[in-house]
């Protein structure tokens, strides 16, 4: 008996899933637990594993398709063995050829009344959309339908040869000869596209799987978190001068990163001001024992925020070996799902990159973000009121203003900067 595989989920935040490739092809034998294709979730590609022994029968989403959850990808069986799509369009299993016959031998057709073969007769213009009724009275498999109305075919043209004389998937094949849609109906749908397109002055491409779920949950977060912003400044001297002290005679794998030193002392303050290391949960307030900070690596297809786990318990060291090898499999997409969820704050470091200052949208269901900018020299008027040039850096704290307050967020902050501008303080 064939099996279908339905698009798992690969992800806590996973809604839907896209085909990235198959790696296997209709026909192609696939063992138990082996690679077969390639899933797009909202964070990353994955190769899946089939759960399943036998041949691929039928690829039912092909690639650089999405496909809801749940729902079926892919048909595998034995050798050369028939199924009704339409049965697999309506979340059943499939059946056999023998199945199918038998069922067909126990269902007699449904005689087609005058009534029915006038209705038949109307044309397709005066068809809107094709009601509940008309749906059971045409018997056509869900799976068929939808086809049918995503290529307006009508279904009344066709001859079914599933049970009962029910359309199945299979009769659409070729039946686009027939649709009863006035050509002139066509042109006019498709005249805009064929016009716009035809300027050449723009590219449609398509949205993949991360970039909608960062829409989606951005969108959220910004709508649903009523956000406000806090900006600071910091003199990075003394960091940079333990920085330097700290790298003297590292090698290029142990050396540590401006963004090490800025995980670090984000920990170290986020367990002082446990108000901030929170997040909203509708009804009660999260305040989370452990600071998991995430870091956010930006890469081809979006954004991915691997986290740092217990950054307040481990070492300097540590961190920055955690967070090379984090955003070194990032960058490489081999990063699992498990590594990139759970963070209690991030981190977006635009400073390498040249900006000067920026905010952030807070990532849910946390409760806070740090926007990192440059280091840059800058006049500054010091403590002894002199004038001079200090390397300064701005940080702008995005907050849920349901869980930190304006004062809160501004005493963080001040711990904060006073970690970078001390960093021996970080370890007392």
């Amino acid at each position: 008996m064939a099996e279908v595989i339905e698009m798992p989920k690969l992800s806590d935040t996973m809604e839907e899933g896209g085909i990235a490739s198959w790696l296997k092809k209709e026909g192609d034998f696939i063992e138990e637990g082996e690679a077969f294709v390639e899933i797009e979730t909202d964070k990353a590609t994955m190769e899946y594993n089939s759960p399943v022994e036998g041949y691929l029968l039928k690829i039912l989403v092909p690639a650089g398709k999405t496909s809801p959850l749940n729902k079926p990808i892919c048909i595998v069986g034995e050798k050369g063995e028939k199924v009704d799509l339409g049965a697999v369009g309506g979340g059943a299993k499939p059946v056999s050829e023998k199945v199918e016959a038998k069922a067909s031998e126990k269902t007699p057709e449904k005689p087609v009344g005058k009534t029915e073969a006038k209705a038949s007769e109307k044309p397709a213009v005066e068809k809107k959309d094709v009601s509940s009724a008309d749906n059971e009275r045409l018997r056509a498999s869900p799976l068929a339908k939808k086809i049918a109305e995503d290529k307006k075919i009508d279904l009344r043209s066709i001859e079914g040869s599933g049970p009962g004389g029910r359309v199945v998937m299979r009769d659409l094949e070729g039946a686009e000869a027939s649709r009863k849609e006035s050509p002139a109906a066509d042109v006019k749908k498709e005249a805009p596209r064929a016009a716009a397109s035809s300027a050449g002055d723009y590219e449609d491409l398509p949205v993949n799987m991360m970039r909608k779920t960062i829409a989606k949950r951005l969108l959220a977060a910004k709508n649903d978190a009523p956000h406000f912003y806090l900006t600071r400044s910091v003199n990075m001297k003394k960091l940079s001068e333990w920085r330097e002290q700290l790298n003297k005679g590292a090698d290029k794998d142990t050396k540590i990163s401006v963004n090490d030193l800025i995980v670090l002392a984000v920990s170290r303050a986020l367990i002082r001001h446990p108000e901030v290391n929170s997040s909203w949960q509708g009804e009660t307030i999260r305040r989370y024992k452990a600071a998991h900070v995430a870091v956010a690596v930006a890469i081809p297809d979006g954004l991915i925020t691997p986290v740092v786990r217990n950054a307040h318990a481990i070492g300097l060291r540590e961190i920055a070996k955690q967070t090379k090898d984090l955003i070194g499999r990032t960058k490489a997409g081999k990063i699992s799902p498990d590594e990139y969820a759970g963070g209690t704050f991030s981190i977006s470091n635009l400073g390498m990159m040249g900006i000067e200052n920026f905010t952030a949208i807070i990532n849910p269901p946390q409760a806070a973000i740090l926007a990192v900018g440059a280091t840059i020299k800058t006049p500054w008027v010091n403590e002894a009121g002199e004038l001079e040039v200090q390397e300064r850096m701005t940080m702008t704290m995005s907050c849920d203003h349901r869980v930190i307050d304006g004062a809160v967020g501004a005493t963080f902050l001040q711990t904060l900067v006073g970690f970078l501008e001390d960093p021996l303080a970080i370890l007392t």
